[in-house]
């Protein structure tokens, strides 16, 4: 399931890369695929779809998402921001919790 990451030296490259990776994966148009957009409603992920995108996007980049990743990313940008936090990219998201922030540290060396 893992795909190449080659060139992706940020997080807005991080956030181009998942957008393909949906777009390509599961046929989603790419004028939806906006930094506001809904992974199920807007984007019309399920769940099952969205877990997917996690897995590969955790085994391409090598982090790891904790469990109750679905009840804090709704959005897209929120997903980019959070793989690209986990990565060591971006800085901690303000819009997680306190608890799962913690536990993606514990996760993810690179979670600063």
């Amino acid at each position: 399931m893992s795909r190449s990451v080659e060139g992706v030296a940020n997080w807005m490259h991080l956030f181009r890369w998942i957008v393909k990776l949906i777009r390509d994966e599961y046929g989603v148009d790419e004028k939806i695929l906006v930094r506001t957009a809904i992974l199920e409603t807007d984007c019309g992920l399920s769940i099952e779809q969205v877990e997917e995108v996690l897995d590969i996007i955790a085994e391409s980049f090598d982090i790891r998402f904790p469990a109750g990743t679905l009840d804090e990313v709704v959005k897209l940008e929120e997903l980019c921001m959070l793989a690209a936090w986990l990565k060591g990219l971006f800085k901690r998201p303000e819009f997680l919790s306190d608890g799962y922030g913690e536990a993606c540290r514990s996760l993810n060396a690179a979670a600063a």
